[in-house]
C-alpha cells in the first residue's frame, strides 16, 4: 500500500470528483462532514471552504483537511479532517480527527494506514492527546433495520446476530 496524505489543489480536482461522485451515489451522511458540507462542483468555492478558520464559524473549531492518495493509482481512497483542539460539544460527542474510506476501497486496510498518517499531522500541530469517537452505535443500529425489513425477523434473536457483526466489522 502507498499512500499519502495531500492537501486539495488544482492538481487534485478529477481524483475529488471520482471519490465524491461515487461516494455520494452510496451514501449521503458520511464521514468527514468536511468533505461534504459544500458542494464539490463549485471547486473554487470548496477549496476556498473545505477548511475552518480559527473564530470564523462560532461553535467550529479550526480543522485540516487531508485526502488520502493512493500514488501508484492516483485515486483519492478517502479522506480525514483534523480538528486543532476540541470544544466541549466535540470532546463529549467528537473527536480529533473524522475520517471515511470511499465505498469501493473499504476492507482494504486503508483506513487503518490513514489514520496512521494523520496521528503523524497531529503530531506536526502539536496535538499530543489524540480523542477518538468510533460510530458503533450507527453500525448496529444500521444492521438492525436492514433485519427488521423482513418481518421474520422480529424476533431478536435474529437481528442481533447482524448487529453484532456490523458493530464487530
Amino acid at each position: 500500500m502507498n499512500i499519502k496524505l495531500v492537501k486539495l489543489t488544482v492538481e487534485y480536482k478529477k481524483q475529488l470528483t471520482d471519490m465524491m461522485d461515487e461516494w455520494l451515489a452510496v451514501e449521503k451522511d458520511f464521514s468527514p462532514y468536511a468533505i461534504r458540507k459544500n458542494d464539490y462542483h463549485d471547486f473554487e468555492y470548496y477549496l476556498e471552504n473545505l477548511e475552518t478558520k480559527e473564530g470564523e464559524k462560532p461553535g467550529f473549531v479550526p480543522d485540516s483537511v487531508y485526502f488520502c492518495l493512493d500514488i501508484d493509482r492516483n485515486i483519492f481512497v478517502g479522506a480525514v479532517n483534523i480538528r486543532h483542539y476540541l470544544n466541549e460539544s466535540l470532546y463529549k460527542s467528537g473527536g480529533h480527527i473524522g475520517d471515511g474510506i470511499r465505498p469501493s476501497e473499504r476492507k482494504k486496510g486503508y483506513a487503518t494506514a490513514m489514520i496512521g498518517l494523520a496521528l503523524e499531522k497531529c503530531k506536526e500541530l502539536g496535538i499530543n492527546k489524540v480523542n477518538f469517537a468510533t460510530e458503533l452505535r450507527a453500525a448496529a443500529t444500521k444492521a438492525v433495520r436492514v433485519a427488521l425489513e423482513d418481518e421474520a425477523m422480529i424476533d431478536p434473536k435474529k437481528y442481533m446476530g447482524p448487529a453484532r457483526e456490523a458493530v464487530i466489522e
